[in-house]
């Protein structure tokens, strides 16, 4: 009997540890991202006029976003994507003042080749999506680490010179709440940062 009840009172412990964690891991990758993103600029890459027609945009919630500062980059060896990160703002990055929400998503496939086709959460355990709401406390964090929740990327065209397709799915914060994002869709060049 007592047995029993240190078993059961270790794993609540060890999945309020492993949330926990989970947590700390997601939002470190959102810091390293946002730290990317608002690291790079038009001018890094050479500069030049962006083309209108590159965009990321996706329905959160109900509210309809066309993102800002929004940035694909990619790395691996032997010309290949072993690793992917596409996101944004929802308004402009800010030089002081409040960090807007971001969203992005990332896949990892160390060894592999990250192609044309379509990726799936909870499936695809190298695959994340984030949502980041900024509050005076702290960040909210909304991803698909928390629970089982479908987030489905398709990816139409990938190269060193861009990154299309679509995606929607569900993302959800540590008290179990839900934001469902649809419609989206990307068109974006490599390594340059964009602004709607």
């Amino acid at each position: 009997m007592t047995t029993l009840f240190f078993k059961k009172a270790f794993s609540a412990k060890a999945v309020f540890v492993r949330k926990l964690f989970n947590c700390a891991l997601s939002t470190l990758c959102f810091m390293m991202i946002a730290i990317c993103i608002s690291a790079c600029s038009k001018d890094d890459e050479g500069g030049g006029a962006v083309p209108g027609d590159y965009y990321f945009r996706a329905k959160v919630g109900t509210k309809e976003i066309n993102f800002h500062t929004v940035n694909f980059q990619g790395s691996g060896n032997d010309d290949r994507f072993e690793h992917i990160v596409v996101g944004g703002y929802e308004t402009s990055y800010p030089l002081s003042g409040p960090v807007p929400p971001s969203l992005d998503f990332e896949i990892w496939r160390l060894g592999g080749n990250i192609g044309v086709g379509t990726y799936a959460t909870p499936a695809e355990n190298k695959m994340i999506a984030r949502y980041a709401i900024q509050k005076p406390e702290g960040t909210l964090l909304y991803n698909t680490s928390f629970a089982d929740d479908v987030f489905t990327l398709k990816i139409e065209a990938i190269s060193k010179s861009g990154i299309r397709g679509t995606f929607s799915g569900t993302v959800r914060n540590m008290a179990g709440e839900a934001i469902s994002i649809t419609g989206g869709t990307f068109n974006l060049p490599y390594q340059t940062v964009i602004n709607p």
